[in-house]
């Protein structure tokens, strides 16, 4: 058994449960009673338009934010997210859109940054063994361990990112716009990792407006609108019904375009041999 594999849920258990969750800045409501449930072994793919409350959501899990109300249980106890910490030690992890990565240090140093004496204690050589194991593990694309970070691609900086966030040995990790300004290449290549992260048996909660991406990864889409859960779909479901719930509406241009562009995948599809 891998070092990243160690305590792992069993497959299918919910590992999060979220009932009734509510937030509000002074008169803002910002999420009314989220209900939300995430398997091991499952990519959920969070969408919603601008102000939807994907970001405060995740901030909550990352005990950024604290609820107004409503109940979070993490692997089946009702727990309090007070600070980030709590959130870390409970063994959920979050790598937000910018990353936090340090341009001059290099991979290893990146991955150990902040850990470097504790709990491990370890020297040089021995972090570089771990990084070095942790990445063959998840056959990521990482030429040395030794590489500036400076020098490295968008997609590779994202699996440093993520690699990192695995250091801790996670149940649960969040992932904010993981294929963002990346290219063709680079976000397959991070889409192929979050494929492998799941299939270690985490569960994976990842916010993207790249319906493709969602596709290509996701077990299920759950739509936030205005704040308020507004519908849980298979990836298979069509453009026009995940627009149509991201934007509470079923007749308008975007809705239309994404039925014409649905049709024409269908037809494409039934025309290859």
């Amino acid at each position: 058994m891998t070092d990243i594999q160690q305590g792992r849920p069993s497959p299918r258990e919910i590992v999060l449960s979220l009932r009734g969750v509510s937030k509000n800045f002074g008169a803002v409501s910002a999420l009314t009673n989220i209900d939300l449930d995430v398997h091991a072994g499952e990519v959920v793919a969070l969408v919603g338009d601008n102000g939807a409350g994907k970001s405060t959501l995740v901030k909550i899990l990352a005990g950024v934010h604290q609820p107004s109300s409503g109940t979070i249980k993490f692997r089946g106890d009702t727990v309090t997210l007070a600070d980030p910490s709590a959130a870390l030690g409970l063994g959920i992890a979050t790598v937000f859109q910018d990353l936090a990565l340090c341009e001059n240090l290099d991979v290893v140093a990146n991955i150990f940054l902040g850990k470097e004496m504790n709990p491990w204690r370890l020297d040089e050589v021995s972090m570089e063994i771990k990084a070095w194991k942790l990445l063959n593990e998840l056959s990521a694309r990482i030429p040395s361990v030794r590489e500036p970070i400076a020098s490295l691609s968008g997609g590779q900086r994202q699996t440093v990112a993520i690699v990192r966030s695995l250091l801790l040995d996670p149940k649960l990790i969040m992932l904010d716009e993981p294929t963002a300004a990346l290219g063709v290449a680079q976000t397959a290549e991070v889409l192929d990792l979050i494929e492998r992260v799941r299939d270690r048996g985490l569960g994976v909660i990842m916010i993207s407006h790249n319906m493709e991406d969602v596709r290509a990864v996701a077990d299920r889409i759950v739509v936030l609108r205005l704040g308020k859960n507004n519908g849980i779909f298979d990836p298979d479901a069509s453009n026009q019904e995940l627009v149509s719930a991201i934007t509470g509406a079923d007749n308008n241009s975007v809705s239309r375009r994404a039925s014409r562009r649905g049709a024409q995948r269908e037809q494409s599809q039934e025309t290859q041999p």
